[in-house]
Formats: C-alpha cells, structure tokens, sequence
C-alpha cells in the first residue's frame, strides 16, 4: 500500500521517485504546481483572496493580525474535527511571523488615534484542499487579501464618543515571493 509506504519508511517511498525523476504527483523534478490566485473572492470580508497551488487551495478572509489557519478535515483526511491541529497552529505562527518579522503591515497604519483607537486585522485562512505546498498557498492568499483590503479608517481629531468618520485605508504593499523547497540526500 503506497500510503503505508510512505508513512513507515518514508526515505524509500520519495527514493523510489527520485530514481524515476519524477514525484509522487506524477510532476517532473523541476516541474512547478499551477499557481492561480483570485481576489476579491468573499464579498463580505473587507480583503479576500482564492489560491490555489496543484490541488492546494486555500481562501483567505481579512476583517476589519491575528493569521488563523484551519486545517480541517473538509481539505484532508488526516486532519480531524475539533481544535486547530498543531499543523494549523504552526502555520498560523509562521504567518505572524513573517507579519512581524517583515513589517508588512505597519504598526503605525493600524493606529486610528494614537493612544486610543487602533485596528486589528483578523486574518482567516481556511485550507479547502491539502496536497503539499500549505504555507506558499497561506503566505500568497494573506499578502493577497491585504492588499485587496480596504478598511474603514478614521482621522485623528474626528471623533466623538462612539463616533468613528471613515475613509478608506489600503495597504500599500512590498511584492513578496514565498517558495519552498526540500533538500534530500540521495546517497546515505
């Protein structure tokens, strides 16, 4: 059974393509999954994005950044009911992450009032189809969502108890490229 295989002796399973020159997909070595990406695609989120990568695809909601991802058993069989699987967590952190670590969004572009209003962008990515390639598809959907988003902003000096004046807001932005790869060693 090929799915045993892989599961209990996981270097002879991707050996056995590796001496093929091609993956477990039916894929070529160097050959790369179809990317699509579609924006826009939830009318009532305020920054949306569909991406699909081979079979992986993921649709990324933003309203109104915590990244959430959900690995649920609707994509995967390995994934089960219940709380998030630490797989899911993990993405989730990795997205943050790079969030943080890259300054895509700036602290000061969510402030709508300095010391009293800011904004917090809830990130929701829900995997629809698991075959590989999960944090690429998250990373294109989420930057894709952002810059699709526009957010209700207000202007400092334009408040009043439970008044907010809006404008929108986008974000402007870097292009950033996500890829993945796995280095293994033929010969041991």
């Amino acid at each position: 059974d090929v799915i045993v295989c892989r599961a209990a002796e996981p270097v002879a399973y991707y050996r056995r393509f590796l001496k093929e020159n091609c993956r477990p997909d039916g894929r070529e070595l160097g050959e790369v999954r179809i990317t699509t990406l579609n924006i826009g695609s939830i009318t009532s989120a305020d920054g949306s994005a569909l991406v699909k990568i081979g079979n992986t695809t993921v649709v990324c909601g933003v309203k109104g950044v915590i990244p959430n991802v959900d690995l649920s058993p609707l994509c995967s069989a390995r994934f089960r009911p219940g709380p998030p699987c630490e797989q899911a967590q993990v993405a989730g952190q990795f997205l943050a992450d790079v969030i943080t670590s890259s300054e895509l969004v700036s602290l000061e572009d969510l402030c709508i009032q300095k010391g009293k209003l800011v904004w917090v962008l809830y990130c929701d990515l829900e995997c629809l189809d698991y075959d590989g390639n999960v944090l690429d598809a998250c990373s294109i959907a989420l930057l894709a969502a952002l810059r699709n988003g526009q957010w209700e902003s207000g202007q400092e000096g334009d408040y009043a108890p439970g008044v907010v004046n809006k404008h929108s807001m986008i974000f402007e932005l870097p292009t950033v490229v996500s890829t993945s790869f796995n280095a293994f060693r033929i010969n041991s």
